[in-house]
């Protein structure tokens, strides 16, 4: 095992070189003999010494030195050995866990038994890497300062991948990085470089990081092409968030050996709906089409409406080679310009779409539902159905607003019941987030020509409400049962109450803006308070601004099998049913729900559990993944406007300059501090605002301002503005 006390010899030479220019600070004096200490862990030394280690030779210098002992032996930091020698008061409590790197040093050990992350300074880092489960030493802990670990052990390494510019010279050659987590380029010998060229993107992985060596030592692993290119950013911004960018061949070959049709035994097995009038309604760009509603008159007081869902896990068998490829991804990633399916391409967009005037298979939530929206029966089975029409929302958005078109009967009468399930929704305090997404319009190369705005219209709502009815239908089915039985292990989506203390800093920033916001009581009466805040800020000059905090200051919904209900839309029990082309944890609930109405015995939790983990942790990464191809997109949309005057919203402020989002087009960049030149800055924490120190001139979130773009970087997705 490696210790710290071998490394803290090979860290001896770093501190003799530490010789200072100038008279040490007592302050810097103080943090040089604690580093000093906490690396020489197990040594006892004289003041003689201390002061030969960190390069005081004066004999004032010698005299404060030894004054810093004192102090520290005082804090209890140090004990005296013996008389005259100092050592570490203790080496403390020895704990695994996980690293995190950071590129501006402040790494962290996160202990796998929960508790507070501490603080790794680098040279006690041995080189860990972020990710790595690594086992560390409490360092002892001075008086009124933060307790920092030092690594002893790297137990398991991460995958440890980065993207960057490739700079390849005659003798050698290194990674570029732009990278939040390393603050190193990384070294490439010849013979790791895979043909890479000066100025190419590549996946590099760190094979090794030796103790004294700068940099980290690398291979290449994919060249992803030339830098500025469309498709190689793209991949790259997948390959940053460690996902896929391309599909597996094996993959494809064992979906191209589906048989592709229904066997007389299948038909048996299903309810027949294809003479049920049965049409999709999706974005005009869609092409895997995985839900469609059907529509029948039973009475003149009550209607049947299905909800169908393309029957994916009739296809895709338990731990296949598509089942695991699609449970490792466990999501499709939507960037500005392109989707990355988790399924094969013959599946998501061929044999499991919904398209029109085809035969397909189906896992079916069935309603009977009176005209008041009130669901008198339900059915859930496995169908075909045969779509008779597939609807753009901007088609089905005509039907319902000139009542005439094409099955307009139906659809008007689907739009009636959603209308009231949502009003229902409200009723019982959901919360309305009904915000404007952009969206690029994209010219063939990938270059974005123009800025859209999607905005919900009554069309997309109402294949919202049916969703939603299927989804809670389905997790009702399963997790509601009698007090004295225990539910079967499933799937959930569950959306916690917010965090009181985000509450209260959300209340107080509001305030600022004339808004008031009930911060504590019952989860309805706080929805309700939230409710009446969006409602209030709609058309106002600082309604984004206010629905994006709101929207931070609540709880992200996860996957789990402890079902806690969903606050957000006001559901005890909810799941995910109705897209399993697109995700995985709908494969996992057709499965277990076709395996409960079976009569199967309950599926392991644990298992079950550690897959919803993995399923949240995907759907971060490509939420992460998408935002940052926005970014790319809109820094690549105004760099050809540098120098053009904007109207903003200061959208977020920092000790190192403001954030503005322009008006027009949504497009977020910032005002750095050395561009704010007409005085002293200084950042107010309590009313995140920037305050001149002569002018008093204050800025703050929500102020309106005329920018103008002074500089774009595409390579860092930065838009960099200057008052105008």
């Amino acid at each position: 095992m490696f210790s710290l006390y071998d490394y803290g010899m090979m860290a001896k030479k770093k501190f003799k070189e530490m010789k200072p220019q100038r008279r040490m600070r007592k302050k810097e004096m103080i943090q040089r003999v604690v580093n000093l200490f906490n690396t020489y862990s197990k040594e006892a030394m004289n003041y003689k010494q201390v002061s030969a280690e960190i390069g005081i030779t004066t004999h004032a210098g010698k005299v404060m030195v030894l004054d810093v002992l004192e102090t520290l032996l005082l804090e209890d930091f140090l004990v005296e050995s013996e008389r005259g020698k100092y050592k570490l008061n203790g080496l403390g409590n020895i704990l695994d866990g996980t690293f995190e790197r950071r590129s501006n040093g402040r790494n962290s050990f996160i202990p796998e038994n929960g508790g507070s992350a501490l603080f790794v300074a680098e040279r006690n880092s041995m080189h860990a890497m972020n990710g790595d489960k690594v086992r560390v030493q409490l360092l002892a802990k001075r008086k009124g300062k933060e307790t920092e670990a030092a690594v002893m052990e790297i137990l398991e390494r991460a995958e440890n991948t980065f993207i960057g510019v490739l700079d390849v010279t005659k003798n050698y050659s290194h990674l570029i990085v732009d990278s939040k987590i390393l603050a190193n380029d990384i070294f490439i010998p010849g013979d790791k470089l895979k043909k890479g060229k000066d100025g190419q993107k590549a996946v590099v992985r760190i094979i090794k990081w030796p103790e004294k060596a700068k940099n980290p030592i690398g291979e290449v692993i994919d060249i992803l092409g030339d830098a500025g290119d469309n498709q190689t950013e793209m991949h790259a911004i997948l390959a940053e968030y460690g996902l896929p960018y391309k599909y597996p061949e094996s993959v494809e070959k064992a979906a191209e050996k589906i048989p592709q049709e229904i066997s007389d035994e299948e038909w048996k097995k299903r309810e027949d709906l294809r003479n049920t009038t049965t049409f999709t309604i999706d974005p005009k760009d869609a092409k895997d089409f995985d839900d469609a509603l059907s529509i029948k008159k039973l009475s003149d007081k009550l209607w049947e409406v299905g909800v169908h869902i393309a029957d994916v896990t009739h296809y895709v068998k338990p731990n296949d080679v598509i089942d695991k490829e699609a449970s490792k991804r466990a999501t499709s990633v939507y960037l500005v310009d392109r989707t990355i399916p988790m399924l094969p391409e013959l599946l998501s967009n061929n044999l499991c779409s919904l398209r029109p005037d085809e035969d397909k298979l189906c896992f079916s939530v069935i309603f009977e539902m009176n005209h008041a929206a009130e669901v008198k029966n339900f059915r859930i089975r496995r169908t075909v159905i045969h779509s008779n029409k597939r609807f753009t929302y901007e088609e089905a958005q005509q039907i319902i607003e000139t009542e005439s078109g094409e099955f307009n009967q139906e659809i008007l009468t689907l739009n009636h019941l959603a209308k009231i399930l949502r009003e229902k929704r409200f009723d019982n305090r959901a919360i309305n987030f009904d915000r404007r997404e952009v969206k690029f319009e994209i010219d063939q190369e990938g270059k974005p020509v123009s800025v859209q705005f999607k905005e919900a219209k009554d069309a997309n709502k109402l294949i919202e409400e049916f969703m939603l009815l299927a989804n809670k239908t389905v997790a009702e089915l399963i997790g509601k049962v009698p007090k004295n039985q225990k539910p079967k292990a499933f799937v959930y989506r569950v959306h916690d109450l917010p965090d009181p203390e985000k509450m209260e800093n959300l209340a107080e920033f509001i305030r600022r803006f004339g808004y008031k916001l009930k911060s504590e009581g019952s989860g309805p009466e706080i929805s309700k308070s939230i409710n009446s805040l969006l409602e209030n800020v709609q058309g106002k000059k600082e309604q984004n601004l206010i629905e994006t905090v709101t929207i931070r200051a609540m709880s992200k919904a996860v996957y789990t099998t402890s079902n806690i209900g969903h606050y957000g839309l006001a559901f005890p029990y909810y799941t995910h049913f109705t897209s399993p082309i697109r995700r995985y944890p709908d494969m996992m609930v057709h499965r277990l729900l076709d395996r409960y109405l079976n009569g199967g015995r309950s599926v392991p939790e644990k298992k079950l559990e550690d897959e919803c983990k993995h399923s949240s942790n995907m759907e971060n990464l490509a939420a992460q993944a998408e935002r940052a191809s926005i970014k790319y997109k809109q820094v690549e949309f105004m760099s050809d406007k540098i120098g053009m005057v904007f109207d903003g919203v200061i959208s977020g402020v920092t000790e190192w300059g403001l954030y503005v989002e322009l008006n027009e087009n949504m497009c977020e960049g910032m005002i750095p501090m050395r561009n704010l030149d007409n005085d002293f800055y200084e950042f107010d924490e309590k009313t995140y605002s920037l305050v001149g120190k002569r002018n008093k001139q204050r800025y703050q979130l929500g102020d309106t301002l005329r920018v103008k773009i002074v500089r774009t970087n595409l390579e860092k997705k930065q838009l960099d503005f200057a008052l105008a």
